[in-house]
């Protein structure tokens, strides 16, 4: 290779390098805390922002996920069977969205992730020591988790009012399993709580200033 081909290699390797990789943001609570509502008022400050990003949910409308989805609508599937359609699935989405997408220095913004796995299926008997470690062994963390919490009742009362029938993971003591797992992530350093009872409007500025404090360069969305 001559000097011209090695400094042109080198200055490719240089630009390469000096792309900043994305932000992983995540939305995690209880049916009905909101997450979705949420997630779509911080991906509008991020366009008035100018920062480029994309959304996406788990499941994913992949083939896995859809197997997810086709099962629920009879009968769930045993806990075990349901963990390895969701492993395949967000080895699937990690590899062809959330990872490129934060390789190319996007924000990626997920409506559930795999606290979703382990708060569901730990309340189902699975272990959750087990469960976080199979997941993140290939799944990213992210740079910061909003916990969206709700009473028990609230929930409760929110799932009634879509007007759905509930389902193995909607009763009273299996929401009462999944609330204490998810408050259990407020720990991690990157986890922001949320309480889901805020009006959306509220809970928005809420999840904004957690996100200014953890990434200044965003100040102008206080």
């Amino acid at each position: 290779m001559n000097p011209t081909s090695n400094q042109t290699a080198l200055t490719a390797a240089l630009h390469k390098d000096a792309v900043p990789r994305g932000k992983l943001i995540v939305f995690e609570g209880p049916d009905g805390a909101g997450k979705s509502t949420l997630l779509t008022a911080v991906s509008a400050a991020l366009a008035a922002a100018g920062v480029a990003h994309l959304k996406s949910r788990e499941p994913t409308f992949g083939p896995h996920g859809q197997a997810l989805r086709e099962a629920a609508k009879t009968c769930r599937l045993p806990p075990e069977q349901e963990l390895e359609l969701l492993l395949l699935d967000r080895q699937a989405h990690v590899g062809e969205l959330i990872e490129p997408g934060l390789a190319r220095g996007d924000w990626v913004l997920l409506d559930r992730y795999y606290f979703s796995t382990i708060a569901y299926q730990g309340a189902a008997g699975l272990d959750q020591t087990l469960l976080r470690a199979r997941n993140e062994a290939f799944a990213p963390q992210p740079d910061l988790l909003f916990l969206l919490d709700l009473p028990l009742q609230v929930s409760l009362q929110r799932i009634r009012a879509r007007g759905l029938a509930s389902d193995d993971f909607e009763t009273p003591e299996t929401l009462r399993k999944v609330r204490e797992i998810f408050l259990s992530f407020s720990t991690l350093p990157y986890a922001v709580l949320l309480d889901a009872q805020l009006p959306p409007a509220v809970l928005a500025t809420e999840a904004l200033n957690g996100l200014n404090q953890r990434f200044t360069r965003l100040a102008a969305l206080r």
